[in-house]
């Protein structure tokens, strides 16, 4: 029974509820419909992971084809969605469907936020699981959550290609046995991203994919691209918070690119070069992953692992972010094949290129504004190129 909160959201303990469990739960977070307000989605957000689950945040105005397609791809225990817009009947049931088209109908839907009393029986008929109005405890949505997380096979039942993907890296991740006939093959461009907190890599990283699929459909030979999005886990709980692909529009892009998020400590990429081969011999022709993305998570001077997985490493940089003796010191600028001067529009832009251009010598270096596209195809033609 749903308990109403009697105290600040703030006092909810930070403590792993789930290591006990087969694995962390792995929740998808999103709004559906025009709502454009997410403050209390966020407090949920915060909860899980302070819980020891993976929170796999979406963003604002999904449709139900985007939030199937993402959860799918993460290969969550649980979508979570959140309604504030009297749409929740309509946009329920599409929910329930686009599970099934994409290959998931096993994956459990809850759904929460202002529900008429009247309309939640409705709702289970539909095929949403399980319903909590407004004032439903915490706790109460993290012990739904730890009630749908169970062993998971090796196989999905539906045999969808994306979806067994999805289950291939999630039983790599976890270092668990896998199907013995998953095909591997290393895409033809493996591209790391890698820079410090705030640089903007996520929302640049974004508009390549962008990019990408509109370039695709004129010359669909270039094949899809799929993405590794790393964030860090809590020391504490063991949760983690992935929020990347919140930036990504799915609404328009919708197959064209994989998407991942895991959640690593430090630099533990273990599994990564296995991932990108599974990601690689998922398909073949024109559906072919043939280019794979790869976020590190917010790196500092001397995080340099990503250069032995990848092909070629991107830094981003940004505005203000350190002086000409910053530049000299050994560590992440080292492993650049490509520097990004990334938010452009920023004062001390001019500064940061001449300081570039000192300790870069040949390698290329691109100016973008990622929030408005601007420098996107050119750096796009730079790497592409290489």
């Amino acid at each position: 029974m749903a308990q109403q909160l009697g105290s600040a959201t703030s006092e909810f303990e930070k403590k792993d509820r789930c290591g006990d469990l087969d694995h962390r739960p792995r929740v998808l977070l999103g709004k559906m419909g025009l709502d454009g307000h997410d403050r209390g989605v966020k407090v949920i957000a915060r909860a899980l992971r302070d819980s020891g689950v993976h929170v796999i945040y979406s963003g604002l105005w999904q449709t139900p084809a985007s939030l199937a397609i993402s959860a799918r791809d993460e290969d969550v225990d649980v979508i979570a969605a959140s309604m504030m817009s009297n749409s929740h009947l309509v946009l329920g049931k599409n929910l329930v469907q686009g599970m099934k088209d994409v290959g998931r109908s096993d994956i459990p839907v809850l759904m929460g936020g202002i529900l008429p009393a009247e309309d939640i029986e409705k709702l289970k008929q539909m095929g949403v699981q399980e319903c909590f109005p407004t004032g439903t405890g915490l706790q109460d949505i993290v012990d739904a959550v730890r009630a749908d997380v169970h062993k998971q096979d090796l196989a999905v039942a539906s045999g969808h290609g994306s979806a067994q993907l999805a289950r291939d890296i999630s039983l790599m991740h976890d270092e668990k046995e896998m199907r013995s006939d998953a095909v591997r093959r290393r895409p033809k461009r493996v591209i790391g991203f890698t820079g410090a907190p705030g640089a903007g890599k996520s929302t640049l990283l974004a508009q390549m994919v962008r990019e990408h699929a509109n370039r695709a459909k004129k010359d669909p030979s270039i094949g899809r691209c799929a993405v590794i999005a790393f964030d860090p886990k809590s020391p504490i709980t063991s949760g983690a918070l992935l929020g990347d692909r919140l930036r990504v529009d799915f609404n328009t892009i919708g197959e064209h690119v994989f998407y991942r998020s895991l959640a690593i400590r430090g630099e533990d990429y273990h599994g990564l070069s296995e991932a990108v081969e599974l990601i690689g011999g998922a398909f073949e022709g024109d559906q072919a992953y043939d280019t794979v993305f790869v976020e590190t998570v917010g790196a500092g001077q001397n995080e340099t692992m990503i250069r032995d997985f990848v092909d070629s490493t991107v830094v981003v940089l940004t505005p203000g972010a350190g002086d000409s003796v910053q530049m000299d010191k050994a560590g992440i600028l080292e492993i650049a094949d490509v520097f990004v001067c990334n938010k452009a529009d920023n004062p001390g832009k001019d500064i940061l290129m001449s300081d570039l251009h000192e300790i870069a010598g040949k390698t290329p270096m691109f100016e973008t504004i990622a929030t408005h596209a601007q420098g996107i195809p050119e750096l796009f033609d730079g790497l592409f190129a290489q």
